[in-house]
């Protein structure tokens, strides 16, 4: 949506505050951070702040559909070419997954390139093909050699990726598609859904318990007769990332729906989520809290965290209008993907000129690691701010 006085000021602040986080959590130097804020072991029956971190976010993209879609609807765009936009978003998504994912096993040996060095084209290349250029005419021209540039990088750097061993060597795989992948595959499922269903709550609530069916089918391990297109669609038939995304577009559409009726809304997001939580704990006596293994149990939880976190925040930010507090998450939230990925960069870099500069990422103290992440997350959405002063915004 275009930035106005209509813009829905908790959309951007909760997105650009679950991308804060997510810096943060992933830059934590595990052994010198608390238990409770760290990712839990696959087997382990809990969560810490770092498992809700991804999910939130996921929330936030489901969400945020509705009225994205509105947007391109006032810009008069029919449901083929938004269609069009969804395939091209989710196939954005999926190859940059499978580019970064393919980075940690790449065999430098192989290659003949320094694998940190490989990371950093990789990063290059996604940002001169998918940044958001000055759309004027005098400008386009020369922007679309920039754009041509980028993909025949990545092509490159594709044609010499090897990994495993030089009796063995291997190209890229999809083990897993990526933290990019896995919004990639719940954005397809829930912007088909809004799509067809547009602004029927029910019909939407429908769509959001069948994918929770499928998240406790799969996990009961009744679906593996599906297992031959798994390495595919994996994601979907899992249930787990697109009913957490269905979750935010469920709030989305009954947030669009009760636009003048503030209370209305936040009564049905609050009631929403702590049913979720109910409901999370309930199905706790069958599954175990994990994120690591995407069980219904860790997925309604979230949910529920998530609603009544953005209910906070709605009536805090919208309805209160107390916004003072939050203007260093705007950028970020705005600029969501380009803060996401923007800081690998400078992690790469920093590894590839071999710099102690990290040093708190090697401390068990926990004071000296907490606080040094802190101040990485803050930098690094202070680092996408800039980014986007200069023009330097990836959209998809």
């Amino acid at each position: 949506m275009a930035h106005s006085n209509n813009r829905i000021l908790s959309i951007d602040i909760m997105r650009g505050l679950t991308l804060f986080l997510m810096l943060f959590v992933n830059d934590l130097y595990n052994p010198g951070a608390p238990e409770w804020i760290v990712h839990t072991k696959a087997q382990d029956d809990g969560m810490g702040l770092a498992d809700w971190v991804f999910p939130g976010f996921l929330f936030m993209v489901g969400l945020s559909i509705p009225f994205a879609f509105k947007a391109r609807e006032s810009r008069n765009e029919t449901k083929l070419e938004i269609f069009t936009h969804i395939l091209i978003r989710t196939i954005s998504l999926l190859i940059i997954g499978i580019f970064i994912v393919n980075i940690y096993s790449l065999n430098p040996e192989l290659v003949g390139l320094n694998k940190n060095l490989w990371a950093i084209l990789v990063y290059i290349c996604i940002f001169l093909i998918w940044n958001e250029y000055p759309s004027h005419s005098i400008s386009r021209f020369p922007f679309q050699y920039l754009k041509y540039l980028g993909v025949l990088g990545l092509v490159g750097l594709a044609f010499i990726y090897r990994s495993g061993t030089p009796g063995d060597p291997s190209w890229m795989k999809t083990s897993w598609w990526g933290i990019l992948g896995l919004i990639g595959w719940g954005y397809f499922v829930s912007a088909c859904t809004y799509l067809f269903l547009k602004n029927k709550v029910f019909a939407v609530a429908l769509a959001w318990l069948f994918f929770i069916l499928i998240n406790i089918l799969s996990q009961s391990s009744m679906l593996d007769f599906l297992n031959p297109i798994k390495p595919v669609f994996g994601v979907i038939i899992d249930g787990n990332v697109p009913s957490i995304v269905l979750s935010g577009l469920l709030i989305g559409v009954i947030l669009i729906n009760n636009r003048e009726n503030r209370k209305h809304f936040l009564f049905a997001c609050i009631t929403i989520g702590l049913a979720c939580i109910i409901a999370g704990f309930v199905l706790r006596n069958w599954f175990i809290i994990s994120k690591i293994i995407g069980t219904p149990s860790w997925a309604m939880i979230c949910n529920g965290i998530s609603m009544i976190l953005f209910g906070i925040l709605f009536f805090i930010l919208d309805v209160k209008n107390w916004s003072f507090w939050s203007k260093p998450f705007l950028p970020a939230g705005q600029n969501s993907l380009t803060t996401y990925l923007a800081p690998d960069i400078i992690y790469y870099s920093i590894w590839y000129a071999g710099s102690s500069f990290l040093f708190y990422k090697q401390a068990e103290n926990t004071l000296l690691s907490v606080t040094g992440s802190l101040v990485w997350a803050l930098a690094m959405i202070g680092f996408a701010a800039l980014l986007a002063r200069m023009k330097i915004r990836l959209k998809l």
